[in-house]
């Protein structure tokens, strides 16, 4: 009775610890940490001419000559002169300064037109 009633035991032990194992892959799959480019969360999002590239001239970004633009704080050369959000990652922009933004495209590595 006594040897039976290991036997049991210690399948119950390991269907339980294959149960365990199982479940933990499972959930470790699942919530792998997502990169940058699949961040895109909103299928309609503002069209990709906030985009920057080349040499950026945040004077022309700067429809209403206000001295502030909007600039997404992960996709630096992603600048509005309107409140939107990143086509790229769908972080809502953040109304900055002309000179902060200069700023933050340099320190980037980005070029910005002088004048």
């Amino acid at each position: 009775m006594k040897t039976r009633l290991n036997e049991t035991l210690q399948i119950g032990i390991l269907a339980s610890g294959i149960i365990f194992l199982s479940i933990f892959i499972s959930c470790t799959k699942n919530n792998k940490t997502p990169d940058h480019q699949s961040m895109n969360m909103e299928k309609n999002q503002a069209d990709s001419t906030i985009v920057r590239s080349g040499i950026i001239d945040l004077e022309t970004i700067d429809k209403n000559k206000d001295g502030k633009v909007y600039q997404d704080m992960m996709d630096w050369n992603v600048i509005s002169d309107e409140p939107g959000k990143c086509p790229l990652c769908g972080m809502k922009l953040k109304e900055v300064a002309l000179e902060e933004a200069k700023k933050n495209l340099i320190d980037s590595g980005y070029k910005v037109m002088e004048k």
